[in-house]
């Protein structure tokens, strides 16, 4: 094989996943469903692009409808509903009053099992954004464009704030609360917020954990940078009770509860806004380099995570409906707040841990208050699977609909959420989008598509995805090849750009397939996700992680992600990272992390029965270097195995900072294991 040839062999991914079955959706299910008609692919199909897309914004109230449905007089730069005027917080609360006002918009649970799940009704929710929205005007002087920085864990005040932001026209920028206050800083610099708004403390994995001291740092970071916040606006985790060793800064900081007394019961009239003004910011978390701000419209964002909730999601004004995401994430802002408030939904707010106090928990609260949609991230079913196989069986939960979201699901573990956790009476949608996105892009509509473990499905009405290889030439469906998944077509919940930042916008999106950078039409325009996937010959594709998430084995792209499904056959395996090692003769090889279910002891037959997996799912290509069968994976605070550490210590390099992870001691555990055994 030519030089030419290794090159152009590695430069598509290896595939070696097989197709798995089809599982139809209950009955029960199809009968109640919003979505059952396949007529709905024909309305949106690419002959009725761009005008489909109208039927998702006639689920909102307009001010003013709008002129043109998509102007795409300047690509990569598409506005929708241009001309039309509404406002998202008069969308999600003030419009539902007169039928729902009652109803509870937010369920609260708080983490302390003893401490009472709070109901928070529509009107209750309209009362307090209008008074947070006064507040965050005539005391902090925030007007419609301005940027205000949110340093808030789950609790009912982000929410608030949000909405209260949003019926303002101010642009918030909600930073995830297990950030550190560097993080922080660099997104308040990067916005040029003059606000910040955080909480003295929170519960989080069975203790109160101080908040206010990564403000402070937060603050004097910012002020190294050129940019000085001007307050620092402080909830109370406890009325009346602080909970912080950091001093409040007189004259700089200010307890929300005490200032919020000057605006009780004072009503703000929402502003009208543009369908492309900006709502809010969405900060992707990347390891390096500079944070890239997400700018997503008030319009498009809006009408897309209203229809996505509805006709994907199936939520309707009587379900209570949970996503187990955080909002500091964009899952949470589109799927907790968002999207099911557009819909008079009711929305489960959780602050904690789900393993806290026991494995049980997150059943506990689906049967306590009759949640009957889940959503939540294979990340998080792996980790619900390790806290008992059976466990979910116990408790008398009925869910309609289960959703995940985040990263590929292994088809085991699919099958696992399906039998048990869902008892085989729940439709599982399995979502493909990202935070740049707004809202869902690939996945069965689950009135009308079987299921398919461990695949995303098609692309949603109105989405027009393809796979193409490295020179932008399409792959065809059912080729058994994989490339790069893009999207042809512009739609209403995509960024308007990175904030401050158009070329990078169109450096990293759209630059790669666009032949002509002056071309005015959409079709040479297509997005770039930056994610390997391979689609089947019935349409439905199946997400192979980050096209960076490779390890080329003698010229042979493997994904690490099919390599750890082909773990995860192994039943005594709860967990399973790879990560590439350098290799003399190979270039490099992959090495495993496994952690084992409870009960099960490591051994070396175990480590076998790994490897003998993964060589019978994908072949000897992909048998590993090694298998380390470990206690536990180091986690971020949302729960996803940080494979960047596992890398470093496998390459015998430093880890680097990590405070600011779940279990930053199982670190140096590891470190210990890897890298004081002989190869």
């Amino acid at each position: 094989m030519s030089a030419r040839e290794i090159e152009a062999d590695a430069a598509v991914i290896a595939a070696h996943w097989r197709e798995e079955e089809y599982i139809s959706p209950p009955s029960r299910f199809i009968g109640q469903a919003y979505a059952s008609d396949p007529a709905i692919f024909e309305r949106f199909a690419e002959k009725n692009f761009p005008d489909c897309f109208r039927e998702y914004a006639e689920l909102l109230h307009w001010d003013q409808y709008w002129h043109t449905t998509l102007d795409a007089s300047r690509p990569p730069f598409f506005k929708w509903f241009v001309g039309g005027k509404l406002n998202v917080c008069y969308n999600c609360i003030d419009r539902h009053l007169p039928k729902h006002r009652n109803k509870a918009a937010f369920y609260f649970v708080p983490e302390r099992e003893d401490e009472p799940i709070v109901a928070l009704t529509y009107q209750q929710l309209y009362r307090r954004v209008n008074e947070m929205a006064a507040l965050l005007r005539d005391f902090c002087g925030l007007k419609r464009g301005d940027r205000v920085t949110l340093h808030l864990p789950m609790t009912l005040e982000l929410p608030i704030t949000m909405f209260a932001c949003a019926r303002l026209g101010v642009i918030h920028s909600q930073v995830f609360s297990g950030f550190s206050g560097r993080a922080c800083a660099d997104r308040i610099v990067d916005s040029r917020s003059r606000v910040l708004i955080t909480i003295d403390a929170y519960q989080r994995s069975g203790k109160l954990n101080d908040h206010k001291d990564k403000a402070d740092l937060a603050v004097a970071e910012a002020a190294k940078q050129g940019v000085d916040v001007e307050k620092i606006l402080v909830w109370r985790r406890y009325p009346a009770q602080y909970h912080s060793t950091t001093p409040m800064v007189k004259d700089r900081d200010f307890f929300v509860d005490e200032v919020l007394k000057n605006y009780h019961n004072r009503e703000i009239a929402p502003e009208v806004m543009d369908a492309n003004d900006t709502l809010f910011l969405m900060y992707t978390s990347g390891t390096t380099g500079k944070p890239k701000g997400a700018q997503h419209s008030t319009g498009g964002y809006l009408a897309y995570v209203a229809a996505t909730s509805k006709y994907i999601q199936d939520i309707h004004p009587q379900d209570v409906y949970w996503c187990m995401a955080d909002i500091g994430w964009i899952t949470g802002h589109s799927y907790i707040v968002y999207g099911p408030l557009a819909l008079a939904a009711t929305s489960v707010i959780f602050e904690g841990a789900p393993n806290v106090p026991d494995a049980g928990r997150p059943w506990r609260i689906a049967e306590t208050l009759g949640v009957n949609i889940f959503h939540t991230s294979p990340t998080a079913i792996r980790a619900l699977r390790r806290g008992g196989v059976d466990l979910p069986s116990q408790y008398k939960h009925r869910f309609k609909h289960m959703t995940t979201v985040g990263e590929p699901i292994e088809p085991e573990i699919w099958r696992w959420y399906w039998n048990v956790v869902g008892k085989r009476e729940a439709v599982i949608v399995d979502t493909w989008w990202q935070t740049e996105n707004g809202g869902f892009l690939c996945s069965t509509v689950p009135g009308i598509h079987p299921m398919k473990p461990g695949s995303a499905g098609p692309g949603l009405p109105g989405i027009y995805p393809m796979i193409v290889n490295e020179n932008g030439e399409q792959i065809a469906p059912g080729s058994g090849v994989a490339g790069n998944i893009c999207i042809r077509n512009p739609w209403p919940g995509r960024m308007l750009t990175i904030w401050g930042d158009d070329e990078r916008f169109v450096k990293t999106y759209y630059a790669r397939y666009n032949n002509d950078p002056k071309s005015k039409d959409w079709h040479d325009w297509p997005y770039f996700a930056g994610d390997g996937a391979l689609q089947a010959a019935d349409g439905y594709i199946r997400i192979l992680g980050r096209i960076d998430d490779v390890i080329n084995v003698a010229g042979h792209r493997l994904g690490t992600k099919e390599i750890e499904a082909a773990c995860l056959t192994v039943p005594e395996v709860a967990e399973a990272a790879v990560v590439p090692v350098a290799d003399e003769i190979k270039g490099a090889l992959p090495e495993v992390y496994a952690s084992l279910q409870p009960g099960v002891k490591a051994s070396d037959q175990m480590a076998k029965k790994i490897v003998d997996a993964i060589v019978d799912e994908i072949g000897a290509i992909a048998r590993p270097r090694r298998v380390w069968l470990v206690p536990d994976m180091p986690k971020t605070r949302s729960g996803k195995i940080m494979r960047r550490v596992l890398s470093s210590i496998s390459a015998g390099r430093d880890a680097g900072d990590v405070s600011t992870l779940a279990n930053p001691e199982v670190v140096e555990e590891l470190r210990k294991l890897v890298q004081n055994k002989p190869r």
